[in-house]
């Protein structure tokens, strides 16, 4: 640049000449030179350019073989490689670089992902490990070559499209000729320019038999399935398709009252995000831990240990709620069909697998016939010419068109039978005989040749005309000889929903300063109501009857005069409240009961018709429903002789927070008083057990195991001897070995016959529990020990059926009455030998009929929902569906006259 224009691009030299660059300039007209360029179009090309390359060749896999192009290409490179010994990874790299366009970075990370799902690389060397996340060694550290299964069904050249690399110099596959459902063995994860996929793994063993289904014209599904195991619910799969959905969880037992053990975790994690997950959660205090040890080599072993009284059961639902114990995947099909993407189901992509399979194996059929009948062709010339000695008749030509001339002549009487024409190229193969060979040429040897070829062409057709069975057999002989220790790592199962406000550890403490009217967790100087969690929501009532449920927070007005406060519990029918209040309207007192089941969080409620003039006399919150009897006291005005009367809730039906409720008096009260606790005029909780997810409800699903009362308890025995006694909450967790899981009756004898590993004899013994809150182990811990029998029946019967003895007759079958048998036992008694004879079996039979004695009902009140409430009247109605209530006092206290 000249020195002109250096001073003139230089303000500060020349200030002068920039004086008037603010001023507007005029503006000037475009002149010849000057090209006006819209950026929009050319944008808009170079977008989809780039898309369209990333999307084709970089992030998503094609259907044909289920490789993305650097997956491809790595494969390739290792056939390339191959010589049955391990190659360093480093060198497989650059080899692979001589294809791929991009640096060896990508191409490592990428090998190091094909390898870890175990299936198509040997491998040697650390390649880090899926479990802890810990990455692997460095390619120059690190060895591989081709296994055995991926050898057999990735590469046939003579079947393969080729196309030139990037650069030219090479030539690469278009796709592999992948004989097997490869892309849904090992999934796939992308992202591309305006577009992912998001294919999961499935089962090796699950794959190839729904293959075969297809093959056969069955229906199949199929599921994925997981390196890391732990459990999955598959209820929403949508067939991998957009809007589906896989829950994952790891899988959590308890290994002792104070100890959990995770051993396997959900796809998508590592034993290093789960556990700072659970840190994390501890800090928040949503659950409560007192340490974490991780154990985890081969197998994942993370023990969390728990703090005393913190319940085993819901923290491991505290968990899945709150930690990545459990994470949701949304799966998202989308692969590469003729150079397009496209959104199919996974049992889509099998079929379409399935089929693109066998046709690949028809053209290795159709190959190999040609291939056979050539030599079948060429051998029988061979014979032919040596055989009627054609060699002599060139000896005296002098021109190879006549040493051509003269074998084809030579030939053509012998030549019927062949299959084909002689072409010149098969004479001239002809005249590159050697002599050694012909004249060691054996006639016999060269026929059983031809014979074998013969066999082997017919067993290749044979294929071609039954190619559906060829395929079955292809898929039963890769599971066959590849299928060894490749069952389902991840469980299928239902998850129930956890609700996190029933399992979060109460992490913070709730206060009230009722006469100001407020509530919060910082109101430290005031008065103390309950531990809570910060997802808590409170429920409030204040003295002028208004109702409010509003989110936990550290300090939020509710409303002067404060009657009570506590944590609310969503769809809680069994929370009661009883309630006696002056009606702002009508003056007159009424009492009514009530559950709240659902509202509108931080909207008021008013239990009265108004708020104003309303006020509240008495209040009590019930969580099961009890009725208490209470005193009113009435003020002295007029001529009101009785001052002073009870009130029991039990004679009122529990109906929703919107009633008026019925008229306890007219005059006006004094005060309220309790006189006596009442007991629950609920009825029975029904509880079911629904084995799919191996939890209890009361929303009807599963077994009805009985109607439980607050005292009431379940009993629990499991396979491996345990007995036990639990109250029945929602919240508990059931292992797999539970044998009997019904509702405890204390005075209902146990029976149970078991085989002593010890004293190797069979044992019969019947017992209560005797406490109930401990668990008894009811046999001896022998290792050999185990349970045979277990009945609850009043009266049990068993029937053993004896071992024939050598040279005898075989003792008859035996009914024991087990009652008779042996009398009421201690829990820890070993019991009484059932025989000294050897038994094949012991069977139970039905029960001798024992009659038991019918309980006595208590008076019961059904609770009514709110729903129930609005559709039979109106908020300002009162309750006089009984026209007599004894509440309503009118003429006790009106004059005599």
């Amino acid at each position: 640049m000249s020195e002109e224009h250096n001073e003139d691009l230089n303000p500060e030299e020349h200030p002068q000449d920039h004086l008037n660059d603010n001023l507007e300039q005029p503006e000037l007209e475009p002149t010849q030179d000057d090209v006006l360029t819209k950026v929009t179009g050319m944008y808009k090309d170079w977008f989809l350019d780039y898309a369209s390359y990333v999307i084709l060749e970089r992030a998503v896999p094609a259907i044909e073989d289920g490789f993305k192009p650097v997956q491809r290409r790595i494969m390739h490179s290792m056939k390339d490689l191959d010589d049955g010994r391990y190659n360093k990874v480093a060198n497989i790299v650059g080899h692979t670089m001589q294809y791929h366009p991009h640096g060896d970075a990508s191409i490592g990370d990428a090998m190091v992902q094909v390898g870890q799902k175990d299936l198509l690389i040997d491998m040697q060397g650390n390649w880090g490990n899926i479990l802890t996340g810990d990455r692997a060694a460095a390619s120059r550290y690190i060895e591989a070559r081709l296994s055995k299964f991926a050898l057999e069904v990735l590469f046939n050249p003579k079947i393969t499209d080729w196309q030139l690399s990037y650069d030219g110099r090479r030539k690469e596959p278009i796709n592999l000729p992948v004989r097997f459902p490869l892309l849904l063995a090992q999934g796939a994860e992308g992202i591309a320019v305006g577009l992912s996929t998001r294919i999961l793994p499935h089962n090796f063993i699950e794959l190839i038999d729904a293959s075969i289904k297809h093959l056969q014209g069955k229906r199949f599904k199929i599921y994925p399935d997981f390196q890391t195991g732990g459990e999955a619910d598959i209820s929403n799969y949508n067939d991998g398709l957009r809007g589906g959905k896989v829950r994952v969880r790891a899988k959590i037992s308890q290994q002792d009252k104070n100890t959990l053990l995770i051993s396997e975790i959900p796809y998508g994690t590592t034993t290093t995000t789960l556990i700072d997950s659970i840190l994390k959660a501890n800090d928040k205090g949503k659950i409560k831990i007192k340490k974490i040890e991780d154990n985890t080599a081969a197998n994942v072993e993370i023990l969390v240990h728990l703090p005393p009284n913190i319940s085993p059961d819901k923290t491991i639902d505290a968990l899945y709620a709150f930690t990545r114990c459990e994470e949701s995947i949304s799966p998202l099909s989308c692969i590469i069909i003729n150079n397009r993407p496209e959104f199919i189901g996974v049992s889509e992509i099998l079929r379409r697998s399935t089929d693109h399979t066998v046709s690949l194996l028809k053209s290795d059929l159709e190959i190999k016939l040609d291939e056979l009948e050539s030599q079948w062709h060429y051998a029988s010339l061979e014979r032919i010419f040596i055989e009627n000695r054609i060699y002599r008749d060139i000896e005296e030509e002098e021109t190879w068109e006549g040493v051509i001339q003269a074998i084809d002549k030579g030939l053509k009487p012998h030549t019927a039978h062949l299959k084909r024409a002689v072409t010149e190229e098969d004479i001239v193969r002809l005249t590159e005989i050697r002599i050694k060979r012909i004249s060691k040429f054996d006639i016999d040897k060269a026929q059983q040749k031809i014979d074998a070829l013969e066999d082997q062409i017919e067993e290749v057709k044979h294929h071609l005309d039954h190619l559906v069975e060829f395929a079955i057999n292809y898929f039963a002989n890769l599971k066959k000889d590849y299928g060894k220790d490749k069952d389902r790592k991840t469980e299928l199962k239902a998850f129930e929903d956890i609700e996190a406000t029933k399992v979060v550890i109460r992490n913070t403490k709730l206060y009230v300063n009722r006469a100001e009217g407020f509530i919060g967790t910082s109101l430290k100087r005031d008065e103390y109501v309950t531990d809570c969690s910060d997802i808590d929501d409170i429920i409030c009532f204040t003295e002028d009857g208004t109702m409010m449920v509003t989110k936990v927070d550290s300090k939020t007005f509710i409303g002067k005069n404060i009657i009570h406060v506590a944590v609310f519990k969503k769809k809680d029918k069994r929370t009661i409240y009883n309630m006696i209040y002056r009606d702002a309207k009508s003056r007159n007192t009424y009492m009514k009961r009530f559950a709240v089941t659902s509202m509108t969080r931080d909207r008021e409620y008013n239990m009265g018709s108004d708020k104003k003039n309303t006020k509240v006399f008495y209040f009590s919150a019930n969580p099961n429903g009890e009725a208490e009897v209470v005193t009113v006291y009435l003020r002295q005005v007029g001529q009101v002789k009785k001052l002073k009367f009870e009130v029991d809730f039990s004679d009122m039906a529990i109906k929703g927070r919107g009633v008026k409720g019925n008229i306890v008096t007219k005059h006006p009260v004094k005060r309220i008083e309790l006189k006596e606790e009442g007991v629950s005029t609920l009825k029975p909780r029904r509880i079911w057990f629904d084995d799919t997810v191996q939890r209890l409800n009361v929303d009807d699903r599963g077994d009805l195991l009985g109607e439980f009362k607050a005292e009431d308890r379940l009993l629990i025995i499991t396979q491996g001897g345990i007995v036990k006694t639990i109250k029945p909450e929602l919240t508990t967790r059931f292992d797999g070995d539970m044998i009997v899981l019904e509702k405890w009756q204390p005075k209902k004898p146990i029976s149970i016959v078991y085989w002593d590993g010890e004293r190797e004899k069979f044992y019969v013994k019947r017992f209560l529990i005797e406490n109930e809150d401990k668990e008894e182990l009811v046999v001896t811990e022998h290792p050999k020990t185990y349970l045979e029998i277990v009945s609850t029946d009043y009266l049990p019967v068993i029937e053993l059926e004896y071992t024939k003895k050598p040279g005898k007759d075989r003792k008859p079958n035996e009914s024991v009455k087990l009652e008779e048998f042996i009398s009421l036992k201690g829990i820890t008694a070993l019991g009484n030998q059932l025989t000294s004879e050897k038994v094949n079996t012991i069977t139970l039979l039905e029960p001798e009929p024992y009659e038991i004695p019918e309980p006595i009902k208590a008076e019961e009140h059904e609770v009514i929902d709110d729903e129930e409430i609005h559709t039979t009247g109106t908020n300002d109605a009162p309750d006089n569906l009984d026209s007599k209530n004894k509440y309503d006092q009118p003429s006790l206290f009106d004059d005599e006259d």
